[in-house]
């Protein structure tokens, strides 16, 4: 079945590493090989919206319905075994906080773009407005829209690799210095400019 082949086996890994923290090596390919004949079985698969969980929830399953069959089932192992939680696709709370950090500190980032490289970068990439568009937008040529976006890439990934300050004015050379707005190079030579 190709929904398996696509959407199930390239989470056998990760399967293999949960289950393996909670079974013996040998009962791991049984609990896996049963839960690919319990999905092969299946008559349809369009109900299934996060594949991966599904999957570790057949897993958890199987591997309950095992330790019940068992002769010898101690206790606190089927309870343990019951109480496990399915690894989750979403992220953690850790995660989410870090996201929104990051996307505020990106957010202050484009505020300090100059003026048209900002409306150019906030149409074009946040608004999703075609180059067309922008320059209709904006008044100018699209060719502008261009030197404008291509500065605004260079600006944020220059602060991006900086953890976002500024480049120092005495790490430029002697004849140069930095433009207080995101450290552009000013003065010297146009082959000295970063």
């Amino acid at each position: 079945m190709q929904w398996i082949a696509r959407e199930i086996i390239p989470h056998e890994p990760d399967l293999r590493r949960w289950l393996a923290t909670r079974l013996p090596p040998s009962d791991v390919d049984d609990v896996v090989q049963e839960s690919y004949a319990i999905l092969a079985g299946m008559q349809a698969v369009d109900h299934i919206a996060a594949p991966r969980n599904y999957l570790f929830t057949v897993a958890k399953s199987v591997m309950l319905k095992s330790l019940r069959k068992g002769r010898v089932v101690e206790m606190d192992r089927f309870a343990e075994a019951e109480s496990l939680q399915v690894p989750c696709d979403r992220p953690g709370p850790e995660v989410v906080v870090a996201d929104r950090q990051e996307l505020k500190r990106l957010g202050a980032m484009i505020e300090q773009l100059p003026l048209k490289c900002r409306q150019a970068f906030v149409l074009r990439k946040l608004h999703g407005l075609s180059q067309r568009q922008v320059a209709a937008e904006m008044g100018i040529s699209e060719n502008t829209v261009e030197k404008h976006m291509a500065k605004a890439i260079i600006l944020l990934s220059g602060a991006i690799g900086r953890g976002g300050n500024r480049r120092l004015a005495t790490s430029l050379g002697d004849d140069r210095i930095a433009d207080p707005a995101w450290g552009e190079v000013v003065g010297g030579s146009s082959s000295e400019r970063h």
